[in-house]
C-alpha cells in the first residue's frame, strides 16, 4: 500500500476545476413596499375597545422580523401549548424529518463513495485441475488435482479530473438543503394551520352562542305574536313571517355545530391525537388577544424568511449542479486501480509472501453516443430553466401572501370598527327600549326585538374579531414565521 499513496497523491493534484456553472441565488426584489402606493403603517381603531381589547389599531413595523414562536403574540397560553403540541407529535412532521435523514444519508454515502478510494479484501479457496497437454506443454506432467487458497486487497479510484463527482455532491447537498426547508416549511404550516383552527374554534363558539340567543329572543317573540293573534291583534301573516324567520335561526345552529366538531377534529390531527380520545383545550375570542404590533420584513429580505423560496432555490441549486454533472459526462475518465495479494496451495502458506500484484490505470472518451450526452446536457439546462421559472414563481407568490394579507387586515379594521359601532348603537337601543318598557311605554314584543338585533349585532362583531385574528396569523405566516431565529433550528439562514 506505500506503493500506491505516490499514484494516489498524484490523482489528486490532476483533478482541476468543475465544469458547468457556479451557483448563485438570484437577485432579490427591489421593491420598496408589498402593495401600490404608500405602504401601510397602521391599522384604523374602532370606535370602542370590546371586553377583550381587540379593536384597538394595529401597527405594522416596517422592517421588523417575525420572532421565532410568533403565535405568542396572540397571548394565549392554550394557544402556545397547543401549537407546541403538534410541533412535537405531528405525523406530518415526522415525514419531514424521516425524509431530511434519507437526503443526508444519501449525500453521505455518495460523498463516501467519490472521495475516498474503494479498498476491498477477498478471500477465496478453488479447487481446480490443470491440463498442459491441452496448453501444448508435453515435457512436464500433469499434475493431479490441487487446491489453490487466495487471498487479496483491491484499490480503486475514479479521477474527478472535470468536476463530475464534486457537482455531484453539490446536487446532493442542495438536495439536503431542499428537505430541511421543506421541514420548516411544513413546520410553519402546521403552527399556522392550527393557530387558525383554534381562532375558527373561538369564533364559531361565539357565534353558536349569539345564534342560540337570538333563537330563543324569536321564540319569545313568535309566543307574543300568536297571544296577540288569539286576540286579534296582529294578522296570520305576521305570525307565519315570525315561524319563518325562527326556523332561519334555528337551521343555523346544526350547521355551526357541525362546524365546530370538524374543527375540533382537524385540531386532534394536527396535534397527532384521534378526535376520540384527543386532549384539547377549548378556545374562546376572549383567550385569544390581537396583536399590538404587527412586523412586516421589507420585500427583498422576503425571499430569505420563506422557507417555500429558499426550497424552490435549493431545488434551482440542485438543477445548476445537474448541469455540471452533465458536461463533465462528455470529458475523459481515469479510473486506478491496483491489487496486491497472495496465492498458495496449502492454507498455511496464504501469507508467508506477496506473489501476486497489478497496478493499473484506464481512460474512457466518449466517442460516439448518438448525441446521447449532449442531449442529457440540453435536458439538465432545461431544468435549470425550469427551476429559475419555479423559484420566480415562488418569489410573487410569497409577495403576493404578503399584499393580500395587508389589505385583508386594514379592511378587517375597517369591518370591525363598522361591526363595533352597529353592535354599540344595538345595545344602546336596547337599554333605551328595556327602559321605555319598564315605564309602560313599549311592548314586551318591541323588547324583544330589540334584544334579537342587539344578539344579531354580537354575532356580526364576533366573526369580525376571528376575521381580523386569522388575518393577522395568515400575515405572520406569510412572511415566513420566525424559524431562522430558533435557537438550534434545523436551518440557519446563510447570507448571500
Amino acid at each position: 500500500m506505500q506503493r500506491l499513496t505516490p499514484l494516489f497523491a498524484a490523482a489528486a493534484l490532476l483533478c482541476g476545476c468543475a465544469v458547468g456553472p457556479d451557483f448563485r441565488a438570484p437577485a432579490p426584489p427591489d421593491d420598496a413596499g408589498y402593495v401600490p402606493g404608500p405602504q401601510p403603517v397602521a391599522t384604523v381603531a374602532a370606535d370602542s375597545a370590546d371586553a377583550a381589547g381587540q379593536s384597538h389599531a394595529q401597527t405594522l413595523a416596517a422592517g421588523a422580523d417575525v420572532p421565532a414562536q410568533w403565535w405568542t403574540l396572540f397571548r394565549s397560553p392554550a394557544l402556545d401549548a397547543t401549537i407546541r403540541s403538534a410541533l412535537d407529535t405531528s405525523p406530518t412532521l415526522a415525514q419531514a424529518r424521516a425524509r431530511l435523514r434519507e437526503a443526508q444519508e444519501n449525500l453521505a454515502a455518495r460523498t463516501g463513495a467519490t472521495r475516498w478510494p474503494a479498498v476491498d479484501a477477498k478471500l477465496n479457496t478453488t479447487r481446480q485441475q490443470v491440463d498442459f497437454q491441452s496448453l501444448g506443454i508435453t515435457a512436464i506432467p500433469s499434475p493431479g488435482p490441487f487446491t489453490l487458497y487466495g487471498a487479496t486487497v483491491q484499490v480503486s479510484y475514479v479521477l474527478d479530473l472535470f468536476g463530475g463527482q464534486r457537482r455531484e455532491l453539490e446536487g446532493l447537498q442542495a438536495a439536503v438543503d431542499y428537505q430541511r426547508y421543506e421541514l420548516e416549511a411544513a413546520r410553519l404550516a402546521l403552527a399556522a394551520n392550527v393557530a387558525t383552527a383554534a381562532i375558527r374554534e373561538a369564533g364559531l363558539r361565539a357565534q353558536l352562542a349569539d345564534t342560540a340567543a337570538v333563537a330563543a329572543a324569536q321564540q319569545r317573540q313568535l309566543g307574543i305574536t300568536e297571544e296577540r293573534l288569539r286576540s286579534g291583534g296582529v294578522a296570520r301573516v305576521d305570525v307565519q313571517r315570525q315561524r319563518a324567520e325562527l326556523a332561519q335561526a334555528q337551521a343555523l345552529v346544526p350547521a355551526l355545530q357541525r362546524q365546530l366538531d370538524a374543527t375540533r377534529h382537524q385540531l386532534a390531527v394536527y396535534t397527532g391525537q384521534t378526535p376520540a380520545s384527543a386532549t384539547l383545550p377549548e378556545f374562546r375570542l376572549d383567550d385569544l388577544h390581537l396583536p399590538d404590533t404587527l412586523p412586516v420584513s421589507l420585500p427583498a429580505t422576503l425571499a430569505r424568511r420563506r422557507p417555500d423560496i429558499r426550497a424552490a432555490e435549493a431545488l434551482l441549486h440542485q438543477a445548476s449542479a445537474n448541469i455540471g454533472v452533465a458536461t463533465a459526462n462528455l470529458y475523459p475518465q481515469i479510473t486506478l486501480s491496483a491489487s496486491g495479494g497472495t496465492q498458495a496451495t496449502a492454507a498455511r502458506d496464504l501469507f508467508s509472501s506477496l506473489n501476486v500484484w497489478s497496478l493499473a490505470a484506464g481512460l474512457v472518451q466518449p466517442v460516439f453516443r448518438g448525441g446521447e450526452l449532449q442531449a442529457r446536457k440540453r435536458a439538465a439546462e432545461a431544468a435549470y430553466e425550469q427551476s429559475l421559472a419555479a423559484y420566480r414563481q415562488a418569489v410573487l407568490q410569497g409577495l403576493q401572501n404578503v399584499a393580500d394579507s395587508l389589505r385583508a387586515l386594514e379592511t378587517d379594521a375597517a369591518a370591525l370598527r363598522e361591526r363595533a359601532d352597529s353592535a354599540r348603537q344595538a345595545r344602546d337601543t336596547l337599554a333605551v327600549v328595556s327602559e321605555q318598557y319598564q315605564l309602560g311605554g313599549v311592548s314586551q314584543l318591541t323588547v324583544l326585538d330589540a334584544e334579537r338585533q342587539s344578539r344579531q349585532a354580537s354575532l356580526e362583531l364576533a366573526q369580525a374579531r376571528a376575521d381580523r385574528l386569522a388575518d393577522s396569523a395568515a400575515l405572520l405566516q406569510a412572511l415566513g414565521g420566525g424559524w431562522w431565529e430558533e435557537e438550534g433550528g434545523a436551518v440557519a439562514a446563510a447570507p448571500r
